[in-house]
């Protein structure tokens, strides 16, 4: 189970509830310095899944590993290997860019001057012009650019995005997606839940697809078949 080159390690990860399986022997790995990316319709597990690598949810069975540690038995060890950004990031209106960044990295005990922010924010691709205005005003693709520099400054193994790309332009997708391989280049990995099938193809090193809670199809970048993919994803997408 200990595989020095996964940051993400999910062995027959099954999740029951009285009257309803949600998770069905998932197995599913990420290698460390790479992307990957679950697609999955609404009702297949997907959030369950999250909750399971977050350490919120026992399973039923099965054997879990953030950055070696297992979630439900040593959550704060297991949290510390992670960065987790949700559909929709909790960032203070109230606040500037640079103020968001610094509030958030003394939370999880991490201190850094304006300078070194500016450089995360730089790096996460948003202008100098807004990191002294405050959040109130900034589209969704601005703030996911707050939450990434936020991520990459905490400097750990593994950032886990729920929907990154919902609510954004195909401008900003992209320009997420570029940001994402900047991630990769740092070393770091991605586990990314998505509904965006081209976007998945066009940054993930690897695609599973989630239904009744087990991966039905999972493919390498260099194995990429847009038709298969889409027939396994599309037709259960909708099915859920």
């Amino acid at each position: 189970m200990n595989a020095p080159n996964r940051v993400v390690d999910v062995q027959s990860l099954s999740v029951s509830f009285p009257g309803k399986t949600v998770l069905s022997g998932l197995n599913l790995q990420v290698e460390r310095g790479s992307i990957y990316a679950l697609l999955g319709g609404n009702g297949t597990g997907k959030s369950t899944t999250l909750s399971v690598l977050l350490g919120f949810l026992k399973p039923t069975s099965g054997e879990v590993r953030v950055g070696g540690f297992t979630p439900w038995q040593t959550p704060d060890r297991a949290r510390a290997q992670l960065a987790y950004l949700p559909e929709n990031v909790a960032l203070y209106e109230h606040l500037t860019a640079i103020e968001n960044v610094d509030y958030l990295l003394s939370l999880a005990g991490r201190r850094h001057d304006a300078s070194a922010i500016g450089d995360a924010l730089r790096a996460a691709g948003l202008q100098e012009s807004a990191w002294r205005q405050r959040l109130g005003g900034f589209s969704k693709g601005m703030r996911q650019k707050v939450a990434i520099a936020t991520a990459l400054m905490r400097e750990v193994p593994l950032l886990l995005l729920d929907e990154p790309t919902s609510g954004l332009d195909p401008g900003a997708s992209a320009d997420f997606h570029g940001l994402l391989e900047s991630v990769r280049a740092r070393g770091a990995s991605v586990l990314m839940v998505t509904h965006d099938l081209m976007g998945a193809v066009d940054v993930a090193d690897r695609i599973g697809v989630l239904e009744h809670g087990r991966i039905v199809h999972e493919a390498d970048r260099a194995d990429f078949d847009l038709k298969a993919l889409h027939a396994h994803f599309a037709g259960r997408a909708h099915a859920a």
